[in-house]
């Protein structure tokens, strides 16, 4: 760490009641600003709702039968409240439906700190992990994840980590004690029409972009303005943008730099295109933008055998691997990195505990889903993750029909599955879904176990569990995600919002497919 660090100590504003737009919100929330007054009129109302509360709308979703679900973020006396948001479900007549949301309770607490705030980034530094050279910045806020609401700093180390990863790393330093609360990163890593020649999906049409100077660029205006760069073994930086003369791109292999570049675009236009056609979403943002993807990253000269993606630069960045593992360019990694863009401009589940759990799962879902998606011939799909990325035969990343196969991933619920890396406590909302989706006896992807009282991490039992099929079951998780999650939803409160979901979508509370989600959650012992 530097021996002086860059500070800053943001303390923002917010008039009390009063609706903002934040700086994430969603196209949605200028698209319907009746339903987003409505839904304040809901808030100021509601008796939990006390003075001293502001709001910032960031999304806006009107079904088609007039309902609306407004998303706030919350500030409390002007800071901000992590765990604080809340979505305002209102009837078509603008009368109040109810609201979802984990803060049990209103802040009821001084915003004066004890701790100063460079007292809070040096007691952080255990916790962050981060290498000489990181800056830091602070801002106090309300941490409402826990029991009761807490005066802290949130204090944000940008940097690399002492293995040499980049790290944008938020510790949760409470403001009088200076114990640390909470930590997460907002990097969020996996565990590891011209033709295109790629290195997992054959060859296939790519979207390019025409110069005024003559030749082609590896730029997707259909969508809206993906481009990949090469970063040349460099491990962060802008990069230089792919451009050919004949339209080309790549041979199939690594020995040309374009061929990873061709997956890399098919990646994000099959992950866009899955979220437009599936779920009417356009793109991460659902604001039309495309992302930006780069391409032969390395550890400063080292094998990176990784994958991320960054909300900072709104971009993927992929590895080159190493003589174990393919560069990590697979079609459904693509599609869950890019997932944690869509889960944190929606329900901004928080990277830590079971909410972690629940946004690497959700990812995985929407992973496996755009591969299924793709119905690419190269491509079977699966419910495996990461499985095309092993050169040597060692298997998929995760899977999840029976995720304890790993011997670390959990496939049930219990007490204590929130402590594990949050890649691993995934295992129980992938299991859930798999039985969802395809239940417990899939000819097609295989048997798998369910979960019986007393079991942890790994399934024992032999219930049978039938399942609703991929279409309904991805539809019931994204309306889950965008409308009822919220940033400290854990597994017991997504089975609440998958099965609000199902109700809407597929019959109401008590319907064939409403009764098939409970059953799943039973299935993995959320009940």
């Amino acid at each position: 760490m530097n021996s002086n660090p860059i500070r800053r100590v943001a303390l923002a504003c917010a008039a009390l009641f009063s609706v903002a737009i934040a700086p994430m919100a969603q196209a949605g929330v200028a698209e319907h600003p009746g339903a987003v007054a409505r839904a304040l009129s809901h808030l100021q109302q509601d008796a939990r709702e006390a003075a001293g509360h502001g709001f910032e709308a960031r999304d806006a979703i009107v079904d088609a039968d007039g309902t609306e679900h407004v998303r706030f973020a919350r500030r409390f006396q002007g800071l901000r409240v992590i765990g604080g948001d809340v979505v305002v479900h209102s009837g078509a007549n603008g009368a109040l439906r109810g609201l979802s949301r984990t803060l049990a309770h209103a802040p009821a607490l001084s915003i004066q700190p004890k701790l100063k705030a460079a007292d809070a980034e040096v007691q952080g530094l255990g916790a962050a992990r981060v290498a000489t050279g990181a800056t830091v910045t602070s801002e106090l806020v309300v941490y409402a994840r826990g029991k009761k609401p807490a005066l802290a700093w949130d204090v944000l180390y940008v940097g690399q980590g002492h293995d040499g990863v980049p790290t944008e790393k938020h510790v949760i330093v409470h403001a009088h004690t200076g114990q640390v609360l909470d930590s997460y990163d907002d990097i969020m890593h996996a565990a590891a029409v011209g033709t295109g020649n790629s290195l997992f999906l054959g060859s296939i049409n790519v979207d390019t972009d025409s110069q005024d100077a003559g030749g082609f660029a590896l730029r997707d205006t259909t969508r809206g303005n993906h481009a990949v760069f090469d970063l040349k073994g460099k491990f962060s930086g802008a990069g230089t943008l792919f451009t050919d003369a004949d339209n080309t791109w790549g041979d199939g292999t690594k020995n040309d730099r374009a061929t990873v570049a061709v997956d890399a675009a098919a990646g994000h236009a099959f992950t866009w295109d899955y979220y437009l056609n599936v779920h009417g979403r356009r793109g991460i943002a659902d604001d039309g933008k495309g992302a930006t993807s780069k391409v032969h990253q390395s550890l400063f000269g080292l094998p990176w055998v990784n994958a991320s993606w960054s909300d900072s630069c709104f971009c993927m960045s992929y590895g080159d691997g190493d003589a174990s593992n393919w560069p990590l360019v697979a079609v459904d990694v693509a599609g869950h990195e890019m997932s944690h863009g869509v889960t944190s401009r929606t329900a901004n589940l928080t990277y830590s505990g079971e909410s972690g759990g629940l946004n690497e799962s959700t990812s995985d879902i929407f992973g496996s889903m755009v591969e299924f998606y793709a119905k690419n011939p190269a491509e079977t799909p699966d419910y495996l993750i990461g499985e095309r990325l092993s050169r040597t035969g060692a298997g998929p990343l995760r899977t999840m029909v029976q995720p304890s196969i790993d011997g670390v991933s959990a496939d049930c619920w219990y007490d204590g599955v929130g402590s594990l890396d949050v890649h691993y406590s995934s295992g129980v909302g992938n299991h859930f879904f798999f039985m969802l989706a395809e239940g417990s006896q899939s000819a097609t992807f295989g048997a798998s176990k369910t979960c019986q009282e007393g079991d942890t991490r790994v399934a024992t039992g032999s219930a049978v569990v039938k399942g609703v099929g991929r279409a309904k079951a991805e539809k019931i998780w994204y309306r889950a995600l965008s409308v009822y999650m919220t940033s400290n939803t854990d597994y017991h409160g997504a089975r609440d919002a998958t099965l609000k979901a199902a109700a809407d979508l597929y019959g109401g509370v008590g319907s064939k497919v409403y009764k098939k989600v409970d059953a799943a959650w039973a299935a993995v012992n959320v009940k």
